[in-house]
């Protein structure tokens, strides 16, 4: 049976009062007492009452957390860096998917809400961009990861899609190449517009007009096999090298080239974004532009902190960095042999 504070008041000769008191580290109770009362409910295996706690503090100690699907590799390390703050100060996550469907997402958020969490952070999501009357009706604080024109009520941390998508394409104009293609997604429509207007944006600083046929874009849900379904059109266009729209994309136009015998990079230069994992293993390891995913769970779970505590934190845009590695090189003049 689990041992409460009153087997501890029993054992201690003291008042339940007081070692409830002592174990919440009161003011009122002396330095000697909390370390015999502390002492002694380790010895006994005394596990603090979650309930009991919300009904003297009112509040849960849990953080509701909705991402898009926890098949995307980019999820992991940031639910891992929400976690990692949450812990610290307390709280515990209960993580939920919105498998990228609106109607989900709002019947997630609402059952949050009835469990009476603490606070919402949800990754990518699907509705601001239409429902944000939405937002002002949720009762806890809410963080968005991956939303870069918040407003309202709405708190958010991002990396700077624009920039890094501009970052990308740099630095595949500094290696010589002109006609580069993009493989842009439709279930990220925010993040995917950004991306590609960086993708423009350092074109035309170039002076190189962006050309429509080096843009694929498609309604395939998987991110590896819209790479791999971008490969031919692309290459038909005179791509030379592809900004993909994540990571996974890239890899499944890395093995688009294997299947059909193009070298990476020495036929096509190719670049992601997100720098997950994965893309320093595999084979040539990827050039990406990186997200520092942890940083942005362990800001946006501090965020919450912070509203919870009363306080207007800002709204956070983190740069994000290029990461060069080897499947991007020189434009050479037999490159498309």
């Amino acid at each position: 049976m689990s041992v409460s504070i009153y087997d501890i008041a029993k054992k201690a000769n003291l008042a339940p009062s007081t070692i409830s008191r002592a174990l919440q580290d009161h003011p009122r109770i002396g330095a000697e007492t909390k370390m015999r009362v502390r002492a002694l409910a380790k010895e006994m295996g005394y596990v603090p009452s979650t309930v009991a706690k919300s009904l003297s503090t009112n509040q849960t100690w849990t953080i509701g957390m909705v991402v898009a699907t926890i098949s995307d590799p980019f999820m992991g390390r940031v639910v891992e860096g929400v976690e990692e703050v949450a812990m610290g100060a307390g709280f515990n996550v209960f993580l939920s998917t919105s498998q990228n469907n609106r109607q989900r997402e709002i019947a997630v958020i609402d059952v949050l809400q009835q469990r009476r969490v603490d606070g919402i952070i949800v990754v990518a999501s699907h509705l601001f961009d239409r429902y944000r009357r939405y937002f002002d009706r949720i009762e806890v604080p809410i963080v968005m990861i991956d939303e870069q024109e918040p407003a309202g009520v709405i708190h958010a941390v991002a990396v700077d899609d624009l920039r890094g998508a501009r970052l990308a394409v740099e630095h595949l104009l500094g290696l010589g190449h002109r006609r580069i293609g993009y493989v842009g997604v439709t279930n990220r429509p925010k993040s995917n517009r950004y991306r590609l207007r960086g993708y423009e944006d350092a074109l035309k600083a170039a002076g190189i007009a962006p050309d429509p046929r080096l843009v694929f874009t498609s309604n395939i849900e998987d991110h590896a096999k819209r790479g791999e379904a971008s490969l031919e059109p692309l290459w038909a266009a005179g791509a030379t090298a592809v900004f993909c729209y994540n990571d996974m994309t890239a890899i499944g136009l890395l093995s688009a080239c294997y299947k059909r015998g193009l070298s990476v990079p020495d036929n096509l230069s190719v670049i992601g974004f997100d720098d997950i994992d994965t893309a320093a293993y595999i084979i040539p390891p990827l050039t990406t532009i990186h997200q520092p995913r942890l940083e942005l769970g362990r800001r946006a779970m501090q965020m919450i902190l912070d509203l919870l505590a009363g306080q207007t934190p800002e709204n956070q845009l983190i740069s994000a960095e290029l990461v060069v590695r080897q499947t991007t090189a020189g434009l050479l003049p037999d490159k498309r042999r």
